[in-house]
C-alpha cells in the first residue's frame, strides 16, 4: 500500500485543506478493499527519475468531444509497459484545449484506470489561482503529482515566477515539477531559492535546451530536484541533457510505439552512443522531418501514428491540425 507522510506548511496563505472527491464520480477499477493512497513527494521523486515518462494522449471523437472509452484503452494499454510515470493531459495530452471540467475528468480517469499500476502526474495551468484550483482538483481526483505549466499570456520577472510556483507548491501536499520553457524560463538563481523554499517541489522539466543553462542547475541545485527533458521529441536531446543529470524525458512517440521508446531510453541510460544514434537516424530524425512540415504536428503526427499501429488516435482539436492525407 502507498502512504502520504508529508503535509505542507499550514502557515502559507495558500495552504488550505483539500477537499475529498464528489461521491460515485467514477466507477474505480481496482478493488475497493485494495488502497491506493498517493505517493509523497520523495517517492514520487525516485519512482519518476527511475524510467521513461508517458505522455498519452487524449482521445476525442469524430465532433471533438471526449472519448473515455479509447481514453481508457489507451490507458490501460500505455501502462502495461514499464514507464515510471503518466502525465494526464499535458501538452502531448491536448490540456491546452480541454475545459475545466474535461481537464478535471480526463485526470480522474486517468487515475481510475492506472492507480496502484503507475504514478498519475496531472498538469496545473493559467495564473496563479487557476493553476491553484487545478493541483487542488488534481489532488482530489487522486493524482500522485503536478506539472506546473507556464502561466498563459503574460510575462513576468523572475521574483514573479518564484512567487507564482511558490504559491502553487503550498496549495498542495503532492509533489511538483515546474516546467521551464516559453514565458517562464527559470534561471539557476531561481531554481536554487525555489528548491530551498518548496520541499514539495521535486522535479525540474527544461523545455529550452539551453546547455550552458542546464548546466548552471544542474551545478547550483544538484541532486536535490529530479531534471526531466521536455523539448519535443526529446530523444533526439536524451544523450547529451544525461550529462547534466537529466535522468528521463517525455516520450511522445511512446504513445505509439512503446517497445521502440523503451529501447531507445535503454539505449540512453546505458550511453550506448551506437546504438542511439542507429534509432536516431533509422527513426527518429524521418518522424521529425513529417513532424515539422506543418505547425501543430507535434501532437497530430502522435495520433496519426496510433492509427498506423491500428489503435484509432483520433483526431486532433483546433487549432491542431491533423496530418494531411499525404503526410501520412
Amino acid at each position: 500500500m502507498r502512504s502520504r507522510s508529508w503535509t505542507p506548511s499550514s502557515g502559507h496563505p495558500y495552504a488550505e485543506p483539500i477537499p475529498p472527491p464528489p461521491p460515485g464520480a467514477l466507477q474505480r477499477r481496482i478493488p475497493k478493499d485494495i488502497p491506493v493512497a498517493p505517493l509523497n513527494p520523495a517517492e514520487l521523486a525516485t519512482t519518476v527519475k527511475s524510467g521513461l515518462l508517458s505522455f498519452p494522449v487524449t482521445h476525442f471523437t469524430p465532433t471533438l468531444e471526449f472519448d473515455e472509452t479509447r481514453y481508457r484503452e489507451h490507458l490501460a494499454w500505455q501502462s502495461g509497459f514499464d514507464v515510471a510515470g503518466l502525465f494526464a493531459a499535458g501538452g502531448t495530452g491536448e490540456g491546452f484545449s480541454l475545459t475545466t471540467q474535461e481537464l478535471d475528468t480526463v485526470v480522474r480517469v486517468a487515475v481510475d484506470e492506472v492507480a496502484g499500476k503507475v504514478p498519475v502526474i496531472a498538469p496545473a495551468t493559467g495564473g496563479t489561482f487557476s493553476a491553484i484550483e487545478h493541483a487542488r482538483a488534481a489532488e482530489a481526483a487522486g493524482a500522485d503529482g503536478i506539472l506546473l505549466m507556464p502561466p498563459y499570456l503574460t510575462e513576468a520577472d523572475q521574483a514573479g515566477l518564484i512567487e507564482h510556483v511558490s504559491a502553487v507548491c503550498a496549495s498542495t501536499s503532492l509533489g511538483v515539477i515546474v516546467y521551464s520553457r516559453a514565458n517562464a524560463v527559470l534561471t539557476d538563481v531561481s531554481v536554487d531559492i525555489l528548491a530551498s523554499r518548496n520541499p514539495a517541489l521535486i522535479g525540474f522539466k527544461d523545455g529550452i535546451g539551453n546547455i550552458e543553462q542546464m548546466s548552471r542547475i544542474y551545478a547550483r541545485v544538484g541532486d536535490r530536484l529530479i531534471y526531466i527533458g521536455g523539448l519535443p521529441t526529446a530523444e533526439t536531446f536524451a544523450l547529451p541533457l544525461l550529462q547534466l543529470g537529466v535522468s528521463t524525458y517525455s516520450s511522445a512517440m511512446f504513445n505509439f510505439v512503446p517497445e521502440f521508446a523503451l529501447s531507445f531510453y535503454k539505449a540512453v541510460i546505458a550511453q550506448d552512443r551506437t546504438a542511439v544514434y542507429e534509432k536516431l537516424n533509422d527513426f527518429v530524425i524521418p518522424y521529425l522531418d513529417i513532424r515539422d512540415r506543418v505547425k501543430g504536428y507535434g501532437v497530430s503526427i502522435i495520433k496519426a501514428g496510433l492509427d498506423c499501429a491500428g489503435r484509432d488516435g483520433g483526431p486532433v482539436r483546433p487549432p491542431l491540425q491533423n496530418l494531411t492525407e499525404a503526410d501520412r
